[in-house]
């Protein structure tokens, strides 16, 4: 059973990991830029599977729903990082060079595109990331069954790793250890993993209207 548990929070996460090395080998292998594009909705579409598949396994998301106002304290905390996102930019605070998601196709948007690179930001990777990271990763750095673990009684020590590692998977690293810390704090505060995906799902979602709003498809 703790085997099906700990597969069922790695495997969304490793297939959406799994389908960015994909790209980067069709990209070193000569594959059109433009066509990989088409793959973020594949990835996307097989990260829901795989949640749907475990969905009866994810018990840190039944039980009641967090009331409106820790919902509406999660939605400030997702803003807030979004505003953050956006300017913690300097060089040292950067991994690596973006290419980003340019959705335009001859000069205009293409709609399926930004829409399905929209949707899977705000609403698939919140939700799948939020169950790697924070359900099980922090808390299994406490106890071998992870899902009998309090989040307020997450170990320090191992809510600093967890934050150090959510950060450097993204290009904006600074920007996302202070994701990953107003992430888990919400998580350990309010003890539903809603709060952190409700958060999250913010963050992206501001994000995203900006790109689209500016161009500036390297935060993409």
């Amino acid at each position: 059973m703790f085997e099906r548990a700990a597969l069922a929070r790695i495997l969304p996460f490793g297939i959406y990991i799994a389908f960015i090395l994909i790209a980067d080998v069709l990209a070193w292998l000569g594959c059109d830029g433009q066509q990989l594009r088409h793959l973020y909705a594949v990835k996307i579409a097989a990260v829901v599977a795989a949640l749907l598949y475990f969905r009866r396994d994810y018990d840190e998301l039944a039980g009641p729903a967090p009331g409106a106002a820790a919902l509406l304290g999660a939605a400030g905390a997702g803003a807030l990082v979004f505003v953050l996102w956006i300017e913690l930019d300097a060089a040292w605070m950067v991994l690596g060079a973006a290419d980003g998601y340019d959705p335009r196709r001859a000069g205009a948007v293409d709609w399926w595109l930004a829409g399905s690179r929209l949707a899977g930001a705000a609403l698939v990777v919140p939700l799948m990331e939020e169950l790697f990271w924070r359900s099980f990763l922090m808390r299994s750095g406490t106890a071998v069954d992870f899902r009998q673990v309090d989040p307020r009684t997450v170990k320090f020590q191992v809510v600093i790793v967890e934050v150090i590692l959510f950060g450097i998977e993204h290009n904006l690293w600074f920007a996302g250890v202070i994701a990953g810390t107003v992430y888990s704090a919400l998580y350990m505060r309010q003890r539903s993993l809603w709060t952190a995906v409700a958060a999250h799902g913010v963050t992206n979602g501001l994000l995203g209207a900006w790109v689209l709003h500016t161009g500036s498809w390297r935060y993409w």
